[in-house]
């Protein structure tokens, strides 16, 4: 029979197995360019979002105490190490970040008293913190799995302590949204640089719109970064007008390329830097301008005091970026807390730089209404050892430690978890991580667990495959 055969099913699917190979292939491109969320506005991915459900918090202000702050000498009274100074630990430690023999046990190096109504015990290195005591939730059951500083940092703010992950800003913005199209959804106000630094508010695979904005760095005073906080990626000398056209016409070459290049995350986060940069200035600078503050507003952020004044500085602007509906704001008191000796001194003077810019803070933001619906963190990257190192000092603890929140509709006056009796390993309501950050983002109403990205062949999400919501903590 002349002519070709006629072609069987069984053939047709064998010689164009390839073809359905690429097609699946294709398909899984355009999910991976698109990610999990299509609702994302590609003109602007900043757009406001509504959450899963009714949310308690609209922004958060997080005080991050970068080196790791004794828990047992600031907030979780120990009354067993009093009674026990000097003894051998009791049990066998850990791994540690330092190989030496541990010290005896080691007391709290300043006294506890109680505060407020609730009468929670609160050392006298807080003595101002101490008197807003009935707002705060603590949480003493913290744990972690970094015993350095780098991997610690990651975990607190990105919830991976090994792999570049967004950070927990990223995803919050993400997730929402900002309100204010003007003004970037997640600044940190003078990062550190150190251990991890733009890890630490990269949006990482997610979209470049959703990362952190740095103002300043911890090697800045206030006075260099206050004469230009932001630096503008628009032309300078140029009128709004000339500014304006000449970001359309850029606009209108990177569209073209970026069709051509089908999806490019980097081209589309340039392009909407680009647009942020010149929308800023019409209200970036107004929002920076600390100064035009009533000297009574100044002078209850310790602004007029120069041991307060730097962390007052960034407390008080945090307070004006969160009004003009900032989504996520970053105070970083750098890096300060890290003593593995000389405990007492340093810690003294740590806590009297940040003490009374914290209090006035949460007094701001309640007299004006915004606490109801702000969550204030105040966290290190992990508490430290109840036994001595280097005379008194303490190495590090990330097994069991204290962080506390405010505000966003958590109970107020309350305790959360505790640690063993030497205040080394959290035993009551253990708080990992990722449970910190589920519950975070229940307050923002957000489900851990739906708030996912697709990105190199799979889901992922701020708390991996973990995170439980400790809704105890909820009034």
């Amino acid at each position: 029979m002349d002519g070709p055969l006629p072609m069987t099913r069984r053939g047709m699917l064998r010689d164009s197995a390839c073809g359905f190979g690429m097609l699946a292939l294709a398909g899984l491109f355009e999910q991976n360019a698109k990610g999990a969320d299509s609702s994302l506005d590609s003109a602007n991915p900043l757009t406001p979002r509504p959450p899963h459900f009714e949310a308690r918090a609209k922004r958060i202000i997080f005080l991050f105490m970068h080196g790791g702050p004794s828990s047992i000498d600031t907030f979780e009274h120990k009354p067993y190490l009093e009674r026990n100074h000097g003894q051998a630990l009791p049990i066998e430690r850990p791994l540690a970040f330092d190989d030496e023999e541990p010290g005896p046990l080691m007391k709290p190096l300043w006294d506890f008293r109680p505060g407020g109504e609730s009468g929670i015990p609160v050392s006298d290195l807080f003595p101002r913190v101490r008197e807003r005591v009935d707002d705060l939730c603590m949480v003493h059951s913290m744990v972690g799995e970094g015993v350095d500083h780098g991997a610690a940092l990651l975990q607190t703010f990105t919830g991976s302590s090994t792999f570049t992950r967004p950070s927990l800003g990223s995803w919050v913005v993400y997730g929402l949204g900002t309100e204010n199209s003007n003004l970037p959804g997640y600044i940190t106000i003078k990062p550190a640089l150190s251990h991890g630094g733009a890890k630490n508010w990269s949006s990482a695979f997610l979209p470049g719109s959703f990362q952190g904005t740095p103002i300043g760095h911890a090697g800045l005073k206030v006075s260099d970064v206050q004469g230009e906080p932001i630096e503008y990626l628009a032309s300078k000398g140029l009128s709004q007008e000339r500014q304006r056209y000449e970001l359309d016409m850029l606009r209108n070459v990177n569209r073209r390329h970026a069709e051509l290049r089908r999806f490019d995350p980097r081209l589309e986060a340039r392009i909407q830097s680009f647009e942020l940069a010149f929308r800023m200035q019409v209200e970036a600078p107004e929002a920076f301008e600390v100064e035009s503050e009533s000297e009574a507003t100044k002078n209850l952020y310790g602004l007029d005091d120069p041991i307060t004044a730097d962390f007052g500085w960034q407390c008080l602007l945090a307070r004006r970026l969160s009004e003009r509906d900032v989504r996520f704001v970053q105070c970083t008191h750098s890096y300060k807390w890290d003593q593995h000796s000389d405990l007492f001194n340093k810690h003294l003077k740590n806590a009297a730089e940040v003490d009374k810019p914290i209090a006035g803070l949460l007094t701001d933001l309640k007299a004006r209404g915004m606490l109801d619906d702000t969550l204030v963190v105040w966290a290190g990257e992990f508490g430290r050892t109840p036994v001595s190192q280097g005379g008194d000092g303490r190495d590090h603890n990330p097994y069991g430690y204290t962080i506390w929140m405010a505000g966003a509709g958590l109970k107020k006056g309350y305790r959360y978890g505790a640690t063993d009796e030497i205040g080394y390993h959290a035993e009551v309501n253990r708080m990992h991580i990722h449970d910190f950050h589920a519950t975070v983002l229940h307050l923002l109403g957000m489900d851990h667990e739906r708030l996912t990205y697709h990105f190199s062949g799979r889901d992922f999400r701020l708390t991996d495959v973990a995170g439980i919501v400790h809704d105890d903590l909820f009034a």
